[in-house]
């Protein structure tokens, strides 16, 4: 056992030390501002003379033959972003100079979908129906015309700028908002490898509804809390490894040393809440089956952790 901690940690500052070397075009090969920020953006380098790609293709997963895999799990997690190990997934750079441009890990994801780089969004995580750029800002915002405007119309006059802006109210949820992701995978033993992995499934953002902001009920109390949240989208991970590939982690350490989003996940460098899982004592969440007990909830999901450490340990019994 204390090999393979070893183990994992020798691999895991290996990942760290090649990552250092992912980000080549720097502020000291550049001719000017301009030239080093438009290069960044178009994600090229400069070798020598001559401008080239810095596209990274991520490691392929390979093939798992279904009859390879001994025992796995199946878990759905919550990512707090208020956590501090998380907090760099929620970090924002967009203006930086000396140091890496960054964005936060759902503005990364929404990006992608609304300009189509990542095309399989999807409305929950059972990937059932599919979401268009329009279905997903329709999620994402909602817009209340006042009754101004309604008496404006009705009389036949065209409302001037001024007064669409004055009595037009915009709930939108935006990055700030979005402080809550969710991740599904699966733990499973590989025969083959001899190994214990984890493979991504799917992601997604969880964020206020927009459609229930601003909405009272008739004692004139909001109908939504501020602490309630939805999933916005789900975004079906193998397909999104390119663009995560090639979005990189704010790294206070040291701003030479890139992480990108894609080494994040799949190195499982966050902290997680387990709220669902494949082998849980019940169907359906944790919240289902363990109802109106936060204390016993937190219990059920480390015994959930704990089963999985325990599928690893006994792949060492012999």
């Amino acid at each position: 056992m204390l090999n393979r901690i070893i183990m994992k940690k020798y691999i895991s500052s290996l990942l760290v030390l090649a990552s250092g070397f992912a980000f080549s075009q720097t502020i000291l090969n550049a001719s000017s501002p301009e030239e080093f920020r438009q290069m960044r953006a178009e994600n090229m380098k400069k070798v020598g003379d001559t401008v080239v790609s810095n596209k990274i293709t991520p490691l392929e997963y390979g093939f798992v033959d279904e009859k390879d895999i001994s025992k796995s799990m199946m878990v759905w997690e919550i990512i707090d972003l208020n956590d501090k190990i998380n907090q760099p997934l929620y970090y924002d750079n967009p203006n930086g100079l000396t140091s890496r441009t960054t964005r936060s890990l759902y503005q990364v994801l929404l990006d992608g979908a609304m300009s189509g780089q990542i095309e399989e969004v999807y409305d929950d995580e059972n990937f059932s129906t599919k979401l268009t750029p329009e279905q997903i800002k329709a999620r994402l915002q909602k817009i209340v015309t006042g009754d101004v405007i309604v008496d404006i119309i009705a009389s036949g006059r065209k409302p001037t700028d001024q007064e669409i802006k004055e009595n037009t109210d915009i709930f939108e949820t935006t990055s700030e908002n979005v402080k809550m992701l969710k991740i599904m995978g699966m733990w499973f033993i590989d025969k083959r490898d001899g190994m214990m992995k984890y493979r991504p499934i799917g992601i997604a953002a969880m964020g206020p509804d927009p459609n229930v902001q601003g909405v009272f009920d008739a004692n004139g109390n909001p109908i939504a809390g501020k602490d309630e949240l939805i999933d916005l989208f789900w975004i079906y991970y193998p397909k999104a490894r390119d663009i995560l590939a090639n979005n990189y982690v704010y790294n206070r350490a040291n701003s030479s040393a890139d992480l990108s989003f894609d080494d994040i996940i799949n190195a499982r460098r966050f902290s997680t809440i387990i709220y669902k899982s494949s082998n849980g004592l019940g169907d359906g969440t944790i919240k289902d089956y363990v109802p109106r007990n936060a204390e016993e909830q937190l219990a059920e999901s480390q015994r959930i952790k704990d089963q999985i450490l325990q599928m690893e340990n006994d792949m060492w019994n012999y």
